[in-house]
């Protein structure tokens, strides 16, 4: 059974404006006090963030219990610290984001100017285990197609800067400022990424391997492959059923190598249309089936998704809560649509961020 672990960036708020504060500082200080029981949380690129990183599990529920853990930890940790937090991929209210101190924070705003300083995005990461390189790059090469799915149906950020950007994901769009990020074609063997990635810290745009921002790469520091597609979400429910997803794309591709099956390939001209389409529409509307490219209901492609990882979810027990979860979130969907959903009841973007406080620990 392959484990799985996420990374999740929360965003700090104040409990009673929904106004980001910049107080990672002091939550970090806080949980430090805790003792080494509280090393799962991070400083992030900027002051109004804090991460945390789970334990690799094998099973979901045991996932699922650790996610809701840590952010429940998290509550508290910024409690005490005067703020709040949000599974928000955006700061629905208007903000100037802080750089965090530290030499390669520092770097990165010198390096990359205003698209750094508003680099105040949140997602969601899931790592999934590999038996070596070989294995991964295969992984990397055989699911790029279906990692737009993911991104739709984690969307949670359609607003920026105090305004509806139309997007339900714009989060993804501000992501792809980085010049490293995005999609990639196949690489075919783990020596050819190894130099692609080697050649590409050499031009020195990047600062090393850490800033190689591909939508799925080889994690530096495990035996993993890393699929960064997704905004955070705000249920933690959703967090799980993209890590049940992500090991299922990971185990089915491993399955395609070893059976000698080719990739099915696409340009990367096509896979960023793919990844804005998801973007856009989220849920709501139409994607771009992964095996095609056509245009097609969202739910529909969401299906196929399923349907392609359908034996390895069956493998691992996971099939029927999927289905049930996927059958949920089309119910009453994403993070996007739940926010734009309490603007239109309330009227107001700061009880937007004050409800969301609640749902991320619900």
């Amino acid at each position: 059974m392959r484990t799985v672990g996420v990374e999740e960036e929360l965003l700090l708020v104040d409990p009673e404006t929904g106004e980001p504060q910049a107080l990672s500082a002091a939550v970090l200080a806080r949980a430090a006090q805790d003792g080494p029981d509280q090393d799962v949380f991070e400083k992030e690129l900027h002051n109004q963030m804090l991460e945390f990183a789970t334990h690799p599990q094998s099973g979901m529920d045991e996932l699922r219990a650790e996610i809701v853990r840590c952010r429940k930890e998290a509550a508290r940790l910024a409690g005490d610290s005067g703020c709040a937090v949000a599974s928000l991929a955006t700061s629905p209210l208007p903000v100037s984001p802080s750089v965090g101190i530290g030499r390669r924070y520092q770097w990165m705003a010198d390096q990359y100017g205003i698209a750094t300083r508003e680099q105040l995005v949140m997602g969601c990461h899931v790592h999934v285990s590999v038996e070596s390189d070989e294995e991964a790059v295969a992984v990397v090469d055989r699911m790029q197609p279906w990692l737009t799915v993911l991104a739709a149906m984690s969307a949670n950020s359609p607003f920026w800067q105090g305004k509806d950007t139309g997007y339900s994901s714009y989060r993804s769009r501000v992501w792809q400022r980085w010049p490293s990020a995005g999609p990639t074609e196949p690489f075919r063997s783990a020596e050819r990424y190894h130099r692609r990635v080697a050649d590409m810290v050499a031009t020195g745009v990047i600062l090393d391997e850490g800033m190689i921002y591909f939508d799925a790469r080889l994690s530096r520091n495990y035996p993993t492959v890393e699929i960064r597609v997704s905004d955070v979400c705000l249920h933690a429910d959703t967090a799980v059923l993209l890590a049940t997803l992500a090991r299922g794309l990971v185990e089915t591709a491993a399955r395609e190598w070893r059976a000698d099956r080719e990739p099915v390939t696409h340009s990367v001209s096509l896979l960023r249309l793919a990844a804005w389409r998801a973007a856009r529409s989220g849920l709501s509307e139409e994607l771009l089936h992964p095996a095609t490219m056509h245009r097609m209901p969202a739910k529909t492609v969401v299906r196929a998704l399923l349907e392609h990882v359908e034996d390895a979810l069956a493998d691992s027990g996971d099939l029927d809560r999927a289905r049930e979860s996927c059958a949920e979130l089309l119910r009453h969907g994403n993070g996007a649509r739940v926010q734009r959903e309490l603007l239109e009841r309330t009227g107001s973007l700061r009880d937007v961020v004050t409800e969301c406080v609640r749902l991320t620990q619900a």
